[in-house]
């Protein structure tokens, strides 16, 4: 009996929404530039050779806890991860990125980083209610002085 070489599979790229072969691309790039075998990733990121294997090849979709665990394995930012795999986008990625600038800050004290935490959610809102407002500086510095709970009542107002 003589046996036939079989044409190679085709990735299968269907899965969910998540654009998994994306991912794996650059989950491969990324531990190759960190210089890690599969099975050292896999040892650190504590998963199965064939799952890692897998998820590179876009067979897998790996749940946002394993993305974490890959980040910190390769250390990268999960964020970057979940982006890639469809779970966050890009904008979501820059506004988490700002808070954890403005919480990692070590010149200023825990209730100044709060108060911006504060800051940044309401311009955020009010962009998302009026779409880009028509206020001018004046009214967004009006809005930053009210939020850091300082007051312009003993300065006069400006003249024009």
């Amino acid at each position: 009996m003589r046996l036939q070489k079989l044409a190679p599979m085709p990735h299968y790229r269907g899965m969910a929404s998540l654009n998994v072969g994306n991912l794996g691309g650059y989950l491969r790039e990324q531990r190759r530039n960190a210089q890690l075998s599969l099975r050292q990733l896999a040892d650190a990121a504590g998963v199965s050779n064939p799952y890692l294997s897998q998820i590179e090849r876009g067979l897998r979709k790996p749940s946002a806890e394993i993305l974490q665990q890959l980040a910190k394995a390769l250390r990268i930012s999960a964020e970057t991860l979940y982006v890639q795999a469809g779970i966050l986008d890009e904008q979501g990625r820059e506004e988490l990125e700002t808070r954890a600038v403005i919480l990692a800050d070590p010149s200023i004290n825990e209730r100044q980083k709060q108060v911006l935490l504060q800051i940044y959610e309401s311009f955020q809102k009010e962009n998302a209610t009026d779409g880009e407002t028509d206020a001018g500086p004046d009214a967004r510095t009006d809005a930053l002085a009210d939020a850091a709970g300082g007051s312009d009542a003993g300065t006069p107002p400006p003249s024009q």
